[in-house]
């Protein structure tokens, strides 16, 4: 199974803290989403980082286990995931394993990132390719994922998770795996929001290869996405995310 092994010495620390910064006006839903797949990974505790009140109580309402915080400072965090639902954030530290997803994406192309010390994974659908350069955008067809998800992965130095029918993971040094499990019940709105935060919970593993345990989280979210479509004949983002538990 993917999920890190438990001992009887672990507690919620040791298992890891993620910190999940996502949601909007636009899209407060997007919030419970991302940090219901955080829930469900390798992380012991999950913080959710956000200044609107209105959408913390949101989350805090549905996930009483889960913590507000409204800045990262003297927070501890092993992992930190930002974008879905379009959240933003100032200042993004660079010295934590990353996710980005949404419009933080852009992120990704920016001078400050080049800056990081620890690595990052983006989350990009095709049309959010958008947020690296039209270059990806205008070349990219279902013959050639995998060629522009290694040329992302390169580029950029980043673990690129290309969503879309055959999911291609993929890091830097031409490297890559696709997913042939998930199907067309992950093509719902919200489905990518629940990939980002279980993402950013595996990656609070100390231990492992990052890219393993991304490939992971896309699996797990898989499953869970087939487990939904054998319950349910039209499948939405909430099923997905009730079904991580069960898988």
């Amino acid at each position: 199974m993917p999920r890190k092994k438990l001992t009887d010495s672990d507690d919620k620390y040791s298992r890891g803290v993620v910190a999940i910064s996502a949601g909007s006006k636009k899209f407060p839903g997007a919030a419970i989403l991302a940090v219901g797949g955080a829930r469900r990974g390798n992380a012991g505790y999950v913080k959710f980082l956000s200044k609107e009140s209105r959408i913390s109580d949101l989350v805090v309402s549905k996930f009483p286990d889960v913590v507000p915080i409204q800045t990262l400072e003297n927070e501890r965090i092993d992992a930190l995931v930002v974008g879905p639902g379009a959240s933003h954030l100032s200042v993004i530290p660079l010295d934590l394993p990353l996710v980005l997803d949404g419009e933080m994406i852009s992120f990704a192309a920016t001078s400050q990132f080049k800056k990081r010390k620890a690595y990052s994974v983006i989350t990009p659908h095709e049309g959010e390719l958008r947020y690296l350069g039209k270059s990806f955008t205008n070349r990219i067809s279902g013959n050639n994922r995998a060629q522009i998800a290694h040329e992302i992965a390169n580029q950029f130095d980043v673990i690129v998770v290309l969503k879309g029918h055959k999911t291609v993971i993929a890091k830097p040094g031409n490297v890559s795996k696709v997913d042939r499990l998930g199907g067309p019940e992950l093509a719902t709105a919200g489905s990518g929001d629940i990939l980002a935060g279980l993402i950013g919970s595996f990656l609070v593993a100390n231990t492992g290869d990052p890219f393993e345990l991304v490939c992971d989280a896309v699996d797990m979210h898989s499953r869970a996405g087939k487990a939904a479509s054998s319950r349910y004949k039209s499948v939405t983002a909430v099923e997905i995310m009730e079904a991580l538990a069960q898988v």
